[in-house]
């Protein structure tokens, strides 16, 4: 990750001195050779620091949307299997909706 970071500071120095792109991407390759970033990378930091972005460091990502990865967890697993312990013939339709998760993850062995 360190390597990131440096680089990134490299392209942060190319923009301020005014090269192009293509010069800063030729730079970086020659500097850090096959562990230079990718060319899509580098001009996205390019254009970051050209539009008066100052931080070198990532900016954390937005949640992506869909099924949580929390969904199979000891807490869901224990509600599941309470639901199961209370009626043996209960169906997976009626643990879905008591314990609220998906039909694929209320297959949870027992």
């Amino acid at each position: 990750m360190t390597g990131r970071l440096e680089q990134r500071y490299c392209i942060k120095f190319c923009q301020k001195q005014s090269d192009s792109q293509v010069e800063t991407i030729r730079k970086i390759q020659t500097a850090f050779g096959d562990d230079a970033m990718g060319i899509t990378q580098i001009k996205e930091w390019y254009n970051r620091f050209k539009d008066s972005c100052t931080s070198v460091e990532s900016e954390p990502r937005e949640p992506r949307s869909g099924r949580p990865s929390t969904c199979r967890n000891d807490q869901v697993i224990a509600q599941v299997n309470a639901v199961v312990m209370r009626n043996r013939r209960v169906t997976i339709r009626e643990i879905t909706e008591e314990v609220g998760i998906s039909t694929f993850s209320s297959h949870i062995p027992l």
